[in-house]
């Protein structure tokens, strides 16, 4: 495990290397989005069956995003929501570079089935900390991930999750990740991921797209979003072979990091 020293001198050090090797740079942002993501594990009891959405929010927390959609091809619309915990304790002051104050506090998201008559269940959640929090205290300057990307959305019957990694000081890097789940084998799979980063000084951005039903991999470098930058874009294809199958319930953090194929030790 890296060290907390050689974790904050990795993450200082990317304001002043724009001009190195891009290569270098890609790898330093991925250990500074080592420290953005939670640790949270966390339980809390949900009945498995209420008539109305509200009834499954605990006390003391509450609604920050919904969608619904058709998510198991029954013509009804199923309901996804991620909640959020407001305990006081887990807001912190901050006196460094960021936000003013911190909210820690851990998100929850919960899958419902629409019944044909009446009512939801409870079909999929994910407590293990994959829904980032709002703020990071090891990277303060880490702007909401959901805040952009409005987090969750049904799109032809997938669920889709995205996230947007943007450090106000600290990193030039924008990160995307979008997680794309489908409801087979009486589970949502992850069957998609897409990826990419770009630089705000130079406008380099490379894109990682990975199909898990048909367990291919493209991976795109060199290309620009600059005109003072012109990117000589290469994409490369490969046939990947997953360590295990990906589903909402059992996501962790840590699972990006394996996903990109990237050594976190």
């Amino acid at each position: 495990m890296i060290n907390d020293e050689i974790k904050n001198t990795m993450i200082k050090n990317t304001d002043s290397i724009i001009n190195v090797n891009f290569s270098y740079l890609k790898r330093t942002l991925f250990f500074a989005l080592f420290l953005l993501f939670s640790n949270y594990t966390f339980s809390q009891n949900f009945p498995k069956q209420v008539k109305l959405i509200e009834d499954f929010v605990p006390k003391g927390w509450k609604v920050i995003y919904h969608t619904q959609g058709d998510l198991n091809k029954d013509q009804l619309d199923d309901q996804v929501v991620i909640i959020e915990d407001t305990n006081p304790k887990n807001f912190r002051k901050n006196e460094n570079f960021g936000s003013d104050q911190l909210n820690l506090n851990p998100r929850i998201i919960l899958v419902f089935f629409k019944n044909k008559n009446q009512g939801y269940t409870l079909v999929a959640k994910n407590n293990k900390g994959f829904i980032p929090t709002e703020n990071s205290e090891m990277n303060p300057c880490l702007e909401d991930p959901l805040l952009e990307t409005g987090g969750i959305s049904i799109e032809k019957g997938l669920l889709k999750i995205s996230f947007r990694y943007w450090l106000s000081c600290g990193s030039w890097f924008v990160n995307n990740a979008d997680y794309t789940f489908r409801f087979q084998n009486n589970r949502f799979e992850l069957i998609g991921f897409e990826h990419s980063e770009f630089h705000r000084a130079t406008g380099e951005e490379s894109s990682t797209s990975i199909n898990f039903s048909t367990r291919k991999k493209s991976e795109t470098t060199g290309g620009s979003m600059s005109d003072d930058h012109p990117g000589n874009e290469k994409t490369v294809w490969s046939t990947i072979k997953p360590k295990k199958i990906y589903d909402l319930q059992n996501m962790v953090d840590e699972d990006y990091f394996e996903i990109l194929g990237i050594e976190r030790n």
